[in-house]
């Protein structure tokens, strides 16, 4: 298993790396930062006058090292926008980022889990074909749009929900349920069928022919056994979900950061966005291992080795 986690923290390391530099030469890629920077009416003077002073005129290779041992560091350099320090930018953003992926979690948890369950309980049934409904509403439906749909009728007609800020517990009931109905078909399907392969596997039938109750069989025996896929599945979708918030947030007007990259790409701010595509990448990259290595801890073939 020590071996395994091994492999598993050099092959991270290796994505991160990957990410960094294929981020950070995009973005230069993608046009001139230094004419970015100076507006559609500088003049050439003025453009190499700000090549030099952030120093875009050194080779992209040296350019790239210097940032990456900076961000290690911590020291993502000055936001070009606010003028602040961009990792003190991140950090005061990411709480509400945080608190909307744990909210979106753990309603995805409550809402998907349930529905499996009951899906495999009946296959077929009302339950079941709801449940697939669900299922293929979530992966069709994009969520700017769901979020704006809430809004009309919560926010606008009815009037029970505000439609944006993050100043009370209220404002983070419609993120959650958008950011959330992302994660629960993956969630949901996976649940119902681990339900379906462990109700028909043998120790199952011999609990019920020793006179073990249904709840007790369903809960203590299906259920326990069922839920170990879906744990390591929540903790990949926390990453995805963190990650894909910048939507969220910028219907919703959370000040996070995901809406801090919205803002930054918006008006040209390269070393927020730079720092921000390294977090998010990093949030996916942290989560996708950690979950591999608890399915690692909980297949027992694993341990022993």
């Amino acid at each position: 298993m020590l071996i395994f986690i091994a492999k598993r923290l050099g092959l991270a390391i290796m994505v991160a790396f990957t990410v960094s530099f294929i981020s950070f030469t995009l973005l230069f890629l993608a046009g001139d930062p230094a004419a970015a920077l100076a507006g559609e009416t500088a003049s050439g003077e003025d453009i190499e006058a700000i090549r030099k002073l952030y120093g875009f005129d050194r080779p992209m290779l040296v350019q790239y090292f210097d940032w990456l041992l900076s961000a290690v560091q911590g020291d993502f350099g000055e936001s070009y926008y606010f003028r602040l320090p961009v990792s003190s930018l991140i950090v005061e953003r990411l709480s509400v980022t945080m608190t909307l992926g744990v909210c979106g979690i753990t309603f995805a948890l409550l809402t998907a889990v349930p529905l499996g369950v009951a899906a495999a309980i009946r296959p077929n049934s009302l339950i079941d074909r709801l449940a697939l409904f669900l299922s293929v509403a979530g992966q069709a439906m994009p969520s700017f749009w769901f979020g704006l749909i809430l809004i009309v009728i919560f926010a606008i007609q009815l009037g029970w929900l505000p439609p944006s800020g993050a100043s009370s517990p209220m404002h983070f009931i419609m993120p959650t349920i958008v950011l959330g109905y992302y994660a629960m078909p993956a969630i949901m399907r996976l649940t119902r069928a681990g339900m379906l392969e462990v109700l028909s596997s043998e120790y199952i039938r011999t609990a019920r022919a020793k006179g073990a109750s249904e709840g007790r069989v369903l809960f203590r025996h299906a259920l326990r056994n069922a839920i170990i896929p879906v744990v390591s599945l929540a903790a990949v979708q926390m990453g995805f979900m963190l990650g894909g918030s910048i939507v969220v947030e910028s219907i919703f007007a959370l000040h996070g950061a995901g809406y801090l990259a919205w803002e930054s790409i918006a008006r040209n701010d390269l070393p927020t966005v730079q720092a921000l595509i390294l977090v998010f990448s990093m949030f996916y990259i942290v989560f996708t291992f950690l979950a591999d290595v608890l399915n690692a801890w909980l297949d027992p073939r694993m341990r022993s080795s």
